[in-house]
């Protein structure tokens, strides 16, 4: 067993210069590439995070003004339906002034007309009286003086 451990501390004096090259190793990676490659990443984590937090503020900014712009593009729209609607109630306004004087002056060729019609039908009256009158005496001497009456009577003596 003695031999064993002689073995054990040979094998542990020829592993001591390794041991003390990986620490070195170790030492030196520590200082020439870990910690500046830890500080450059927590560099890059720490603009990543402002990065992202920035982006975040300008998306809600963005909102903001998308839902001021969108209640202004309503409110135009509603201005421009109510001109619309002002304009359209105008325009019957107007529509319905215009019938209403076309009914007026039709109203008033149609009473002209009836009282140039109710004259010329009193005109035609009076000629047909007027007419009429000497062809009756002319029937009634046609009869009287032929000694005849209408009926097959017989002739009355003025």
């Amino acid at each position: 067993m003695g031999d064993t451990f002689h073995q054990l501390g040979q094998l542990f004096l020829e592993t001591i210069p390794t041991v003390v090259l990986v620490f070195l190793l170790f030492v030196i990676l520590d200082r020439i590439l870990f910690r500046p490659l830890t500080a450059v990443m927590k560099q890059r984590e720490e603009l990543t995070v402002g990065a992202l937090a920035h982006a975040r503020e300008q998306a809600t900014t963005v909102e903001a003004k998308t839902r001021e712009y969108e209640a202004a593009f309503q409110a135009a729209r509603q201005e421009v339906y109510r001109q619309r609607e002002t304009d359209r109630h105008s325009s019957l306004e107007q529509r319905d002034a215009g019938l209403r004087k076309a009914r007026e002056q039709a109203d008033v060729v149609i009473r002209e007309a009836q009282a140039e019609l109710a004259g010329e039908v009193e005109r035609a009256k009076s000629e047909l009286d007027s007419a009429c009158q000497p062809l009756a005496e002319e029937i009634s001497q046609s009869l009287v003086g032929s000694g005849l009456l209408p009926g097959g009577g017989e002739r009355i003596q003025p």
